[in-house]
């Protein structure tokens, strides 16, 4: 059981440091303007479990804040990524294991 708790925390720190190396290459890529420059992997990355690196990181890097999707579609996900991560951890992941 606890090698379950390991595997997901290590897949949460993967996959939000994942994200905020997204948002540091598309903004040295494409600069700090408006560019559209890969809105579904900014978006497939958040419902993967990044999305409050990838909104904290948008901010500290200033990259796309006047895109209006990604400014009302990041704190959503990011909520939902919470939820779903309080209860895997509370139920000790037993909504994976089949029996």
């Amino acid at each position: 059981m606890v090698l379950l708790y390991v595997i997901f925390s290590v897949y949460i720190l993967a996959v939000n440091f994942y994200a905020v190396m997204l948002i540091k290459s598309q903004r040295d890529e494409f600069g700090a303007s408006d560019k559209p420059a890969g809105d579904g992997k900014i978006i497939l990355t958040a419902i993967l479990g990044g999305a409050i690196a990838l909104y904290v990181s948008m901010f500290v890097m200033r990259y796309r804040l006047k895109n209006l999707l990604l400014m009302i579609l990041l704190p959503v996900i990011a909520v939902l990524n919470v939820w779903f991560f309080y209860l895997a951890f509370r139920s000790g992941f037993t909504f994976f294991v089949v029996r």
